[in-house]
């Protein structure tokens, strides 16, 4: 049977209103070098293509540590 809409997104996390960019950004950061940490962690447990696919995902999580780091300096200004 095919449904003729599909099941609307569930939202599990929301943010509360009011937080500030800066505690935003504050929590993104945390958040990213703790993605980053755990995915060398696991990556470095690894071997082959795996290992170099879970450090191609390291990396990734590092340039959007950048990116935030560079909004975070430029909100400060």
């Amino acid at each position: 049977m095919i449904k003729p809409t599909p099941n609307p997104p569930v939202r599990l996390f929301t943010l509360t209103d009011g937080i500030s960019t800066e505690d935003l950004l504050v929590n993104l950061s945390e958040t990213l070098a703790s993605a980053n940490a755990l995915s060398c962690d696991l990556a470095f447990n690894l071997e082959g293509s795996k290992r170099e696919e879970l450090l191609g995902v390291a990396q990734l999580i590092e340039l959007a540590q950048l990116l935030a780091d560079r909004l975070h300096a430029a909100s400060a200004l």
